[in-house]
């Protein structure tokens, strides 16, 4: 694993920053409450003999506190927008298999045979193996009579879960088992760095009856191209009646709909690409047995994978305000009447 560092600065929380806008208004607040109490003071005489009367009063002081006092406010507002360092890992070179999960998401994958369902097991069986992927890349096709890209390669597993939550029949408005249709498109979803490599594979999950003549050819294609396609079938050659949350489903001609499981053909489609064909059962799903066939496999240099690694800098610029408003608490307001005689340097004598 190859990875190039870039170090870099930046505001988790850069939405904060606005508030700096409060930096200025201290410091045009203090000069206007300056403005004001000059104008009353200049009421009372001569600004010259107010001062010679007021000889502790010092107005530089007073721009030292409140700058002092507006510089605080302004390191505790940057500690507030979360000031960042750290580096951006780029270029990571990984080597592992692209897999494009073809899903059946059609009614019958409601059927409770399977508790507490062929779809919910499904979801479950896929979820862990996403789980334990560490290095491969994974997309998801959902079908029935049509085909939607529900994932497009990936690395990011944590986006592949929740696609696997949402696989559901309402996906597909159109019912049936397009199995032709499911793997063509799970063909144009490898990415075109596997292109020339034998790392890809379709793990095609069903329950459908399908007599396609298509998924036969498609899958003469995939085995031109490198592709491995393993199937897993759910349910039964002899058929099972389909009932769904409890109800027995029946057709227009109020006979029971009865779903059954092409099993020659998925065992030819996975023939024909060099794959494993895999009947789902109540003790095992299949899929494990497809992973110990991914194990096999040989695997390639991956697309780069990007991650970001940061350590948080606020408590310097918080430190820094606290340190200026100690100072600022520090600097009197107006001249020590007790050290009106020490002077730093001595007037030159005329």
């Amino acid at each position: 694993m190859m990875m190039t560092e870039t170090n870099i600065f930046e505001f988790a929380s850069p939405e904060r920053l606005w508030l700096l806008v409060a930096v200025p208004l201290i410091i045009v607040a203090y000069w206007l409450a300056r403005l004001w109490a000059n104008r009353k003071l200049r009421r009372f005489g001569n600004p010259a003999t107010l001062r010679e009367l007021m000889p502790e009063r010092s107005g530089v002081r007073g721009w030292i506190k409140v700058s002092l006092f507006a510089l605080a406010v302004g390191f505790a507002i940057l500690a507030l927008a979360r000031p960042q360092t750290g580096s951006k890992l780029r270029s990571v070179e990984t080597k592992g298999r692209e897999i494009v999960l073809a899903v059946d998401v059609s009614n019958s994958m409601l059927a409770e045979d399977t508790k507490p369902s062929r779809m919910a097991r499904t979801r479950h069986a896929i979820q862990q193996l996403t789980q334990h992927m560490t290095e491969d890349h994974v997309g998801i096709v959902a079908f029935a009579d049509d085909v939607e890209v529900l994932l497009p390669i990936t690395s990011d597993y944590k986006m592949a879960e929740s696609k696997l939550r949402s696989l559901s029949p309402s996906l597909i408005a159109n019912q049936g088992t397009d199995i032709g249709e499911a793997l063509e498109v799970a063909l144009l979803s490898f990415s075109n760095n596997t292109r020339t490599t034998r790392s890809r594979v379709i793990i095609l999950i069903t329950d459908g009856e399908a007599h396609d003549d298509m998924a036969l050819a498609v899958a003469e294609r995939a085995k031109a191209e490198g592709v491995i396609v393993c199937c897993i079938g759910i349910g039964t050659p002899e058929g099972t009646a389909l009932q769904i949350n409890g109800e027995m489903i029946e057709d227009e001609d109020g006979k029971m709909v009865v779903t059954k499981l092409n099993e020659q053909l998925l065992d030819e489609i996975a023939s024909i690409t060099g794959g494993i064909y895999i009947r789902s059962t109540n003790s095992s799903f299949g899929l494990d047995e497809v992973v110990a066939e991914l194990d096999k496999m040989e695997t390639t240099q991956l697309s780069h994978r990007n991650f970001e690694e940061y350590d948080e800098e606020y408590m310097w610029f918080l430190g820094v305000a606290l340190l200026l408003l100690v100072v600022e608490s520090l600097v009197l307001g107006r001249r020590n009447p007790l050290l009106k005689g020490v002077t730093l340097f001595e007037r030159e004598k005329k």
